[in-house]
């Protein structure tokens, strides 16, 4: 009731004075500082590396035997399923036999007719061996019939081989696969006339059991691949990962086994040669793939993850260090490969060091933040 008798300048004074002292009373009590910022670190520590070099190539049969007739002839049946798999000595194709089996008749009949010369001039020779040395006949008769009884052997020797040939040629009439593999499509079919002086096979046969993979690479890396295995880091035979054309690591490890001598000058490479088990037959002659060569195994290697890893416009690369005050400091490194989304630290850390993986970008050099054990990446969808 006071305050309603109180004239109306006065009553505005007094709570504009409240206001001013609750507004002094409040600027005594400064805000609450915020708390350190969140980041996900990673401890470093030493840990084997293998170092491999991630190439394409390109996948070859392990044997490839062309199927060429030894006789000329027309082919008169096809004897195998077009991409089917044969055996080694498996009849493929029948050439016509008739010809060969003549000859060979004629040639055995020839034999017959020799053996029986042989005989007579045997006989003969025997029959004057007696009267030679009683004086009955000349010596120069019974050369004569040493003599015949040679040639006759002779004759008879020759015309054998003359038979085993011809039962070679009648063989091969029937045409067989040398190789044990998987067989192509037929270019010729029945009624063709299969020829020894034409240029193409009449089929090919693919041994894929095993393959090859044959990788191009700089000479460089093939010089840094020979140090590798003189210093005993790496070997001939060395297992080799083999990736397919949509990323997938294969369930199988290849076998390195030479690189070749000799680089192309116009394109400055060579061929390293890997030897891959493919007993499912999942790889096949002509394709594409890409295989991790082995360069160096380092026993002791810090690695960090690659996004703890920034870089400023010049390339230089640095990370952020946690201490153990909790602060933030940049540390320039020295990098060296990157495998498996980790990247090889070559200088600038020390093992137990602590490095900010995700969180760098919020916080200041000096600032003092919170670290939590990074998880890692997701793994990928398939």
């Amino acid at each position: 009731m006071i305050a309603h008798t109180l004239p109306g300048r006065p009553y505005a004074l007094l709570v504009m004075a409240a206001a001013l002292a609750l507004s002094a009373c409040s600027g005594d009590a400064p805000p609450p500082a915020p708390p350190p910022p969140d980041v996900s670190v990673v401890k470093v520590a030493p840990s084997p590396m293998a170092v491999a070099d991630e190439l394409p190539g390109r996948v070859v049969a392990f044997r490839v035997a062309e199927i060429r007739p030894q006789v000329s002839g027309v082919i008169q049946r096809r004897l195998f399923e077009q991409g089917s798999k044969v055996r080694a000595g498996q009849a493929l194709f029948q050439i016509n036999p008739a010809p060969f089996a003549a000859d060979t008749n004629s040639a055995a009949a020839t034999v017959q007719r020799a053996q029986a010369a042989l005989a007579r001039a045997s006989l003969q020779e025997r029959r004057l061996a007696p009267l030679v040395k009683a004086d009955a006949v000349s010596g120069q008769d019974y050369d004569d019939a040493v003599a015949a009884r040679d040639q006759a052997a002779a004759d008879l020797a020759m015309s054998r081989a003359e038979l085993a040939r011809r039962r070679v040629d009648l063989g091969f009439a029937t045409v067989r696969s040398p190789i044990s593999g998987r067989i192509d499509q037929a270019v010729f079919t029945e009624g063709a006339l299969a020829s020894m002086t034409g240029e193409q096979p009449l089929a090919t046969v693919q041994q894929i059991d095993r393959v090859y993979v044959d990788v191009r690479q700089p000479a460089a890396r093939l010089e840094m691949l020979r140090e590798a295995a003189r210093a005993g880091t790496v070997d001939q035979g060395a297992p080799v990962d083999i990736v397919s054309s949509d990323g997938r690591t294969l369930p199988v490890k290849g076998r390195l086994l030479f690189s070749g001598i000799s680089v192309d000058p116009s394109t400055g490479e060579v061929i390293a040669r890997v030897e891959v088990p493919n007993q499912d037959r999942a790889l096949l002659p002509g394709m594409f793939v890409r295989a991790r060569l082995p360069r160096l195994a380092i026993p002791d290697a810090l690695t960090v993850p690659e996004q703890a890893v920034q870089r400023d416009p010049a390339g230089k690369a640095s990370v952020s260090v946690v201490g153990k005050d909790g602060k933030v400091s940049p540390r320039p490194i020295q990098t060296g490969d990157t495998r498996d989304g980790k990247v090889i630290v070559t200088g600038g850390l020390k093992p137990g060091e602590t490095v900010i993986v995700e969180g760098q970008d919020r916080v200041q050099p000096g600032a003092v933040v919170k670290p939590q054990p990074w998880r890692g990446a997701a793994p990928a969808q398939r």
